[in-house]
């Protein structure tokens, strides 16, 4: 027997639904006090990718992130000192990137909170020399000018890469960021997916004017992407 979920008042209680339209925004956001931006300033050559956050019992946030490069001597100093952050452990350690925790500063900002609070979704985040790369999907117009207003509400330096309308035939969003695609356009033209390869990482680096770790970074994102976006919905026999 199914039991219906009803409301105080006796009526059926409906699932409210955001999916169809929205707009997809790909944003720079900067700030003194945003999370780890320090540490990305003194260490551009090192690319940041946050894993996941917590809240501890203490009320503190945890956040474990991923940094990837060919040499953290730097960047591990600069972490020690960011002011947005306390007790910086390195918890994991590979060849080409390392995993560490961090505790956010009370006066730490982030982003993620500001997206949820006008019913904004992360599609994707990752470092860049002027703060944070992110990717945000918000149900309309209206939400993203709210989400705009709070980072100024903060002094929170916002500047837009591109915008997109999501169709309501849209199926789901591919959420790629304008570098993901434009590395995908050039590994594929340049035979980077052929066998055997037409170029390599290292002068896919060279041609894109990043490091090798950021090429492997965003070539192993977009890939997931494409398959998340391909494969959802499929089931093995």
């Amino acid at each position: 027997m199914s039991i219906e979920p009803v409301e105080a008042d006796g009526e059926r209680a409906t699932l409210r639904s955001e999916a169809e339209g929205g707009i997809v925004a790909q944003l720079r956001i900067d700030h003194p006090d945003l999370v780890l931006g320090p540490t990305l300033r003194r260490a551009p050559d090192v690319t940041l990718e946050p894993q996941y956050a917590t809240t501890l019992e203490t009320g503190r946030t945890v956040l474990f992130v991923t940094a990837y490069g060919s040499s953290f001597d730097g960047f591990e100093s600069a972490l020690v000192t960011d002011s947005t952050v306390l007790d910086p452990v390195l918890v994991d350690r590979y060849p080409d990137r390392r995993v560490y925790r961090v505790t956010l500063a009370e006066h730490a900002i982030t982003v993620t909170e500001r997206t949820a609070d006008v019913g904004g979704r992360l599609l994707d985040v990752s470092s860049s020399r002027d703060g944070w790369l992110v990717q945000l999907r918000f149900p309309s117009r209206d939400a993203l000018v709210a989400f705009n207003e709070s980072c100024r509400s903060c002094d929170m330096s916002v500047s837009v890469d591109h915008l997109r309308v999501s169709d309501d035939d849209d199926e789901g969003v591919v959420a790629l960021t304008e570098k993901q695609q434009e590395l995908l356009a050039v590994a594929y033209e340049e035979g980077y997916f052929d066998v055997p390869r037409g170029i390599s990482q290292d002068e896919l680096a060279d041609r894109l004017g990043v490091s090798k770790s950021a090429i492997s970074q965003r070539l192993r994102r977009a890939i997931g992407e494409l398959c998340d976006a391909s494969l959802s919905g499929t089931s093995s026999a």
